[in-house]
């Protein structure tokens, strides 16, 4: 198996993943809803705001979908591996952007008094798969294509 592919189908697994693990984060902390409970959390955003958060949140999970979509199009691709090469390195950075960004609401999640034990472990579910996909990223980018691939 090409060493591209072989990348790729590791990327692809590992954001997938990380999208189920992102779903399930946010379904189950809305599962007080259907036992007459609420989930509410004390939030400090301002009502004016929420559309702009409702956007952000929406673009944190469409960018990885795009990603999936760009992993796939690269490792299938008849063009020279060299075609795809900056975007090997985008999806590298872009990938640790979303760890960094897991990592905060991990600690966040561990000091809430009344934090919930799923929320927690899905939170560090999405660490480990960030860190996993930062790994094979990393390596995706740094291996050198051959001409001949």
């Amino acid at each position: 198996m090409p060493t591209s592919l072989r990348h790729g189908l590791r990327l692809i697994s590992l954001w997938l993943a990380w999208l189920l693990a992102m779903l399930f984060h946010v379904d189950l902390g809305l599962m007080p809803l259907f036992h007459g409970q609420s989930p509410e959390i004390h939030s400090h955003v301002e009502p004016t705001a929420l559309p702009w958060l409702f956007g952000a949140m929406l673009g944190y999970f469409l960018l990885p979908l795009i990603a999936l979509v760009l992993i796939a199009y690269a490792c299938t691709s008849t063009a020279p591996p060299q075609r795809w090469r900056g975007w090997t390195r985008i999806h590298f950075w872009f990938s640790v952007v979303y760890s960094v960004t897991n990592v905060p609401h991990l600690i966040a999640d561990l000091l809430v008094p009344d934090a919930r034990v799923d929320q927690i472990v899905l939170m560090l579910a999405l660490v480990v798969f960030g860190l996993l996909i930062n790994l094979e990223g990393w390596r995706w980018w740094r291996d050198e294509p051959a001409p001949n691939r």
